[in-house]
């Protein structure tokens, strides 16, 4: 039974998430609403929604009168969504606040409304993506990483087949004297595993540790693909190489390749010229991680590709995200966690949500546009620009760093001023004014919105991004 004192609690979450909603509903809710709603909570996993409570801070009670007959919109949201969901009527203090208890989907299950499967982004409810369909459809299916690549092996093959002094090196561990303790540490990381008829490699181990990728058919067309491309377009391609070796024995030399293949720029700096790469190698190591992680891999005939043009590169790869791009600074959802797990322990990624922290950091560190995430056709794309001068962004680009770098101080427990804006595009204090048009534009693209903490003075206006 939910008591008043848990409602208090669920109150001061910092913001709504996957598992929880505030609506206020003074008088009314619409139950087609209501029902997509639920829908859409069950397909993330479960959650609450509350009616009676203000969905903006500082969520008051302001209780409601909507559904006095519970029985009766019980029933009636069973036959709609097809599944039962527990509501109750709290007497809270303030008034009263009804409390839905939407379980989770089944396993392997997605449920609709009229066809439609619903999920939240935002404050919004939006059809769930083909991507994230298959993803919840093949629950149950065995992890395409954790099958076999290769079976039927002895110790000296698949030491021949996998870089294990490298291996042992990431993880920062003493290698073994014999070779029965080489495998021994790989079937324990469960990359290898022992079978009647001898050694098997899972697709997990050849893709991290592979010397050649092509000796494991299966994996090989996982292999990160570099384009360098002579111009802005793709007219003319200057180089076209495909990786030879595993994820995380070739990472420093994938990381080392691209940035050797970057274009210079020149600068000036205190009166002096000076040559720097187009885009700064923290940027390049984030992206690639990222890019390598959370790739579908159940999509078969493409890879992750690093496209270098000119102007900019492009880090992409197959599968739309999972988290919603706009929340990609703040948000963390791992599509391969053995795989990412693993890397994170042989310090290739963080696996924290902070490697995206990190390249909005750079970009501003740099003075670089704001970077560009978005989802193409069953890919994730990242394009980070080359540098750049506030005089010389378009009207989006400057509504996209102002969105990002409000984001930022977000997760930093900071807030964006128009002070903290201006050092973002080093502007002087006499463009406070054009800072200002950027965040008036911002906040009409619904991208940030003001901090009523702050109260009304602009002098000190503080603003947040719209989903804090």
């Amino acid at each position: 039974m939910t008591t008043a004192e848990q409602i208090d609690i669920w109150r001061q979450a910092p913001s709504e998430h996957q598992r929880l909603e505030f609506k206020e509903a003074k008088n009314q809710f619409d139950s087609r609403k209501l029902n997509e709603y639920c829908v859409a909570l069950a397909n993330e996993g479960g959650g609450t929604l509350l009616l009676g409570i203000a969905d903006k801070a500082p969520r008051a009670v302001v209780s409601t009168r909507a559904f006095p007959d519970l029985i009766g919109v019980a029933q009636t949201l069973f036959h709609a969504v097809g599944f039962r969901v527990d509501i109750e009527a709290v007497a809270h203090p303030d008034g009263r606040v009804l409390v839905f208890h939407v379980p989770s989907r089944p396993r392997g299950t997605a449920y609709h409304l009229d066809g439609a499967y619903l999920m939240r982004a935002g404050e919004a409810l939006v059809p769930m993506s083909e991507d994230q369909l298959r993803r919840i459809f093949a629950e149950g299916v065995p992890d395409w990483l954790e099958e076999y690549s290769l079976t039927g092996l002895d110790a000296q093959d698949v030491v021949e087949r996998l870089d294990t002094q490298t291996f042992f090196e990431l993880l920062r561990l003493p290698y073994p004297t014999e070779q029965a303790g080489v495998i021994e540490r790989l079937v324990a990381e469960r990359l290898v595993d022992r079978r009647d008829d001898g050694l098997a490699i899972r697709r997990l181990g050849a893709l991290l540790l592979a010397k050649r990728l092509e000796d494991f058919a299966d994996v090989s067309r996982k292999a990160p693909r570099v384009v360098v491309y002579s111009g802005t377009s793709k007219m003319e391609t200057k180089l076209d190489i495909v990786g030879q070796k595993g994820y995380a024995v070739g990472y420093q030399g994938l990381v080392g390749f691209v940035m050797a293949q970057l274009p210079q720029n020149e600068v000036i700096e205190d009166a002096l010229r000076r040559e720097v790469k187009l885009i700064p190698e923290v940027v390049v190591r984030e992206l690639v991680a990222n890019a390598l992680i959370h790739q579908d891999l159940g999509i078969g005939g493409t890879s992750v590709m690093i496209e270098i043009y000119s102007d900019r590169v492009e880090f992409s790869n197959p599968g739309e995200p999972v988290v919603p791009v706009e929340r990609f600074i703040d948000g963390y959802q791992s599509r391969n966690e053995r795989l990412a797990d693993l890397m994170r322990r042989m310090h290739i990624c963080e696996e924290k949500s902070s490697g995206i922290d990190r390249v909005i950091e750079a970009a501003e560190f740099f003075q670089l546009p704001a970077p560009d995430f978005r989802v193409g056709l069953r890919r994730t794309i990242v394009t980070i620009f080359g540098l750049r001068p506030f005089a010389a962004m378009s009207r989006e680009d400057r509504i996209r760093a102002c969105y990002q770098h409000a984001a930022l101080k977000w997760v930093m427990s900071e807030r964006m001023t128009n002070q903290t804006l201006r050092a973002r595009f080093r502007l002087a204090e006499s463009k406070a004014a054009i800072a200002s048009q950027v965040i008036a534009a911002t906040i009409d693209a619904k991208l940030v919105k003001p901090d009523e903490a702050a109260g009304a003075s602009r002098k000190y206006a503080r603003y947040l991004p719209f989903w804090a």
